[in-house]
């Protein structure tokens, strides 16, 4: 059984969407006497602040035996404490949801090399969607040393998307 119990905290069961399911949660790091916890469900990630954040909106998730730390789209870093110690907690099946949920938003993640065709450096192009959603977004990733004012640039994503678009149909 869960350190909360069966069912993750009230204050979140009563924020979900229709159909949304809970898929794993577990205490974090707080104050004495505070339910604090990381929920991961269907659409989402609840962080103990409250705050949901799609999965499709989570770039990158690593877990160390301090904190759950990702990187939020358009948001930046953001780092969650867990708990460590005597109350430490199991987070493997968090873990793992959250894992399975960000990798299931990516249809698509293809780098392209910039500015040559033979170039280390490039962008990568990554297509996501909800799970089980339809509408699909596009973001670009600079890689490091990529100038965003190279006006080659926009030419040579526009020829990439169109070229994904007729490999994958995405």
């Amino acid at each position: 059984m869960s350190p909360l119990g069966r069912r993750a905290p009230a204050s979140v069961r009563s924020r979900l969407g229709r159909g949304e399911r809970v898929l794993a949660h577990a205490p974090v790091a707080a104050p004495a006497g505070d339910e604090a916890a990381l929920v991961a469900t269907t659409d989402a990630l609840y962080l103990p602040d409250g705050r949901a954040v799609r999965w499709r909106d989570i770039d990158r998730a690593r877990w160390s035996t301090e904190a759950l730390t990702f990187i939020e789209e358009g948001a930046g870093e953001r780092t969650v404490a867990l708990r460590s110690g005597p109350a430490a907690v199991d987070y493997r099946r968090l873990a793992e949801a959250v894992s399975e949920r960000v990798t299931a938003t990516i249809l698509v993640n293809r780098f392209v090399p910039f500015p040559r065709p033979d170039s280390t450096t490039g962008f990568r192009l990554v297509a996501r969607r909800d799970p089980g959603g339809t509408e699909i977004s596009w973001r670009i990733h600079l890689g490091e040393g990529v100038d965003e004012q190279d006006p080659r640039l926009s030419d040579a994503v526009s020829r990439a998307l169109e070229l994904l678009h007729d490999q994958m149909g995405v």
